[in-house]
């Protein structure tokens, strides 16, 4: 039996994460079950940087919204590369949930805004915008820009650092700080002229 709350203090490194990726795409069900505590405080913390960008009184919590995008992710196997490549399809996951989540909620209420920000300044205004809205133009800027599209999945749905982005499209970081400004700004004009 696997002591839950003991891995989750534990910070196992890159390459344990990885050689039990590596045994759960070559059908390893017990290194599956070995690897959710040991990235389970990773996931909560990058769905909880996402949700604290959301409006007070989101009913979805970080808890939840890891153990739905882990219950995906088990249904799963992508042939896993490596570690970041695992956290990205958990981002693309969390982003699914949470716009599954708000059309729900728009289906119940009609009309549905959320505040958010794409910024990344700690000080950065969020502004009233429909995450449907926002899964929209994100789908059309993938149309147009592929890169830029999952260079904001990766940073607004799935909480990774500019860094981590560039790790995991293998980019340099000056890339991606320019490619995110360039989409940020392409959503938030997107966004705002359909509203």
């Amino acid at each position: 039996m696997v002591d839950f709350l003991g891995f989750l203090t534990m910070t196992p490194s890159p390459e344990e994460l990885t050689a039990l990726l590596e045994a759960w795409s070559h059908g390893d069900v017990a290194a599956r079950d070995q690897l959710f505590p040991l990235v389970y405080a990773e996931l909560r913390r990058r769905a909880g940087r996402y949700l604290r960008q959301v409006q007070p009184g989101q009913t979805l919590q970080p808890t939840s919204l890891v153990h739905e995008a882990y219950l995906r992710l088990s249904a799963q196997n992508p042939g896993w590369k490596n570690r970041a490549h695992f956290f990205a399809v958990a981002s693309q996951l969390m982003r699914w949930i949470l716009v599954d989540h708000a059309r729900a909620r728009h289906a119940a209420k009609r009309q549905l805004k959320t505040m958010v920000t794409l910024g990344d300044e700690a000080g950065s205004q969020p502004r009233e915008l429909d995450l449907i809205s926002i899964d929209k133009a994100l789908n059309e800027l993938a149309t147009a820009d592929a890169r830029q599209a999952r260079i904001v999945e990766l940073r607004f749905f799935g909480g990774l650092t500019l860094e981590e982005v560039a790790s995991t499209l293998d980019m340099s970081l000056r890339n991606v700080n320019r490619q995110w400004r360039l989409a940020r700004a392409w959503l938030y004009e997107r966004v705002a002229g359909s509203a």
